[in-house]
């Protein structure tokens, strides 16, 4: 059986990267197609992998402002005519727009992070980025034209969606009218165990950008003079800092030899954002730590309100001000958030995959 896997680009770690790293160690001998590779920034054990771009890989910066070149991608992916070489099955890591390479014949997952958010929820996009009024209005119609491949490259008949929660379950229903079944993203729960010794601070693991809304953690934090502390990095950090009280700790990046024993410490772990799924808050549990987080997206999924963690309901620094004051974690049993996120585990992840790909002819 040869099996390619179908990534959207390889310049940043996140969520997108563990998956990817975890369907690589399961078929290790797959070639990975993207559309970028910086190999300098990805971590060394990439280069031992067979990665194989596009001629996108050769613009100008595009390593570092991968975001400007956005409407090239889906023209990136439509050229990429994986119908002739001797692949018996495609599995697509998508969130962008690899999910539009040439099949022909062959059975292709597209396992879905997300429907392309920029193309789909351009408005929130641009406000989040704060594009220039003129730039959003010039940007319709290239919008308008992506929605349209992006559709269509959906609708490919040997193309089935497996969705990573309700909430892009739905997003799959509405914006590309096609049903998927669910499949969460693994999460390495025996990297994380329970201890004992718990501080008296709150905590956020998390890349520093607009969506994550991690402003609504700093100003409530603050207000309330509560430790947090804040392990990550990103462009908004400074932005961050600048309103962030004396009780507020940005660490930067956290190597995940140290990340265990920060997670099992922390009194709960914050998030504020909403998110396609969230593995960090799953991570939190399995290191027996509940999670505060805004009741939206993939949270809805992975927290057991009331036993492995609380929920704020508006996505505002009075509610998340007034949860925090509420949060009372000796109410909380560190086995049963545990025991909540083994349900994610890797093995499970890997069990369901190859029943999917099973199920569309592609024997592994």
């Amino acid at each position: 059986m040869r099996l390619a896997l179908v990534h959207d680009w390889l310049n940043q770690l996140g969520g997108a990267e563990r998956v990817l790293e975890d369907l690589h160690q399961f078929f290790p001998f797959a070639p990975i197609h993207t559309s970028i590779y910086w190999r300098e920034k990805m971590p060394p054990s990439y280069r031992e992998w067979d990665i194989r771009t596009t001629w996108m890989d050769h613009l100008p910066g595009v390593y570092r402002h991968h975001q400007w070149y956005f409407p090239l991608y889906a023209l990136a992916f439509a050229r990429m005519n994986l119908a002739h070489t001797g692949y018996d099955g495609i599995l697509s890591n998508k969130s962008g727009f690899c999910h539009g390479i040439q099949v022909g014949e062959i059975p292709h997952l597209c396992y879905c992070l997300a429907p392309t958010r920029y193309v789909w929820e351009y408005d929130s996009y641009a406000a989040r980025e704060n594009l220039p009024p003129a730039l959003r209005v010039a940007l319709k119609p290239v919008i308008a034209a992506l929605r349209r491949w992006d559709y269509a490259a959906a609708q490919q008949p040997n193309t089935r969606f497996v969705a990573i929660s309700t909430e892009i379950q739905e997003r799959i229903r509405h914006y590309y009218h096609r049903e998927s079944e669910i499949i969460f993203p693994p999460v390495d729960v025996k990297r994380y165990a329970v201890v004992g010794n718990l501080g008296d601070y709150y905590l956020i693991v998390s890349r520093l950008i607009p969506y994550k809304r991690i402003d609504l953690a700093v100003r409530a934090f603050t207000a309330l003079g509560l430790p947090l502390r804040i392990a990550g990095s990103g462009r908004d950090r400074a932005a961050l800092e600048a309103i962030a009280g004396p009780n507020v700790e940005f660490l930067g990046y956290v190597p995940d030899a140290d990340l265990h024993l920060l997670l099992a410490q922390c009194k709960a772990f914050v998030f504020p954002g909403r998110e396609d799924f969230g593995i960090a808050p799953l991570e939190a549990q399995a290191a027996g730590r509940p999670v505060i987080a805004f009741a939206a997206g993939g949270a809805l999924d992975s927290i057991i309100e009331g036993e492995t963690g609380v929920f704020f309901r508006e996505q505002t620094v009075e509610s998340l001000t007034a949860a925090v004051e509420a949060f009372d974690a000796a109410t909380m049993d560190p086995q049963a958030c545990r025991s909540n996120a083994e349900r994610f585990s890797v093995e499970r992840f890997q069990q369901e995959i190859v029943a999917a790909l099973q199920d569309l002819g592609i024997v592994v």
